[in-house]
């Protein structure tokens, strides 16, 4: 089932992590989703990283419509107009952009999707705030740090941000960017370890996720 943008934002409100993932192999992708997904996770983004990227996500989209029911699945990386409204077509619950584009912003609220584009500065926030973005992801996160996001709060104390980028999953990281006013994170690689992968210890990625989540949590 697609879920609305309402819907989303309520699962994103629940637990405010997204993991990020890309992998050429289908079965490994669908692994570390299942894995995610038995760690409390709701809300999953695919990037489209590499060849074959859309083929491993249109398949994702299928396994999680049956098998994880309440897993929204979106697309990230996006660029262009036209790979929004391709990833619309394998029916992505939304689209996360590193870069703000207000023509995939159009897209987006045509079909009614959420759109996460990607800003640095508060200018490009403010302008991603005016072409209809709910909730914007600070990219990247770690090259900014949580002083730029309690800086940019006091202006903008309304804007919902989510930042990714060198997010780790512990207590320390994590109680400092929502301390710092932030709406949710976005995870990849730190969740997802290389040997983690290639001994496809999946059990590893549910415990570190189910961890996260009792630390946010008490956040």
């Amino acid at each position: 089932m697609k879920f609305t943008k309402e819907e989303l934002y309520a699962k994103i409100n629940e637990m405010p992590i997204m993991p990020l993932f890309n992998h050429p192999d289908l079965e490994v992708s669908k692994a570390v989703v299942k894995a995610c997904y038995d760690g409390g996770i709701k809300v999953f983004e695919y990037t489209n990283r590499g060849e074959g990227a859309t083929l491993i996500f249109a398949e994702l989209v299928k396994y999680i419509r049956q098998e994880l029911p309440e897993m929204a699945i979106g697309i990230g990386t996006v660029f262009n107009a036209e790979e929004a409204e391709y990833f619309v077509s394998l029916d992505t619950d939304f689209i996360v952009q590193p870069i703000m584009n207000p023509a995939v912003g159009k897209v987006c609220h045509k079909h009614k999707i959420a759109w996460m584009p990607g800003v640095m500065t508060v200018t490009e926030l403010y302008n991603a705030q005016q072409a209809g973005a709910d909730i914007i992801k600070i990219f990247p996160a770690n090259v900014l740090g949580t002083a730029f996001v309690k800086a940019m709060k006091a202006p903008m104390p309304n804007a919902k941000v989510m930042v990714t980028g060198g997010v780790e999953p512990n207590e320390e990281n994590l109680r400092g960017w929502f301390s710092a006013g932030v709406t949710a994170v976005g995870m990849g690689s730190q969740l997802f370890p290389k040997d983690v992968l290639a001994t496809k210890n999946y059990q590893q990625i549910t415990e570190v996720v189910r961890k996260c989540v009792e630390i946010i949590g008490r956040c």
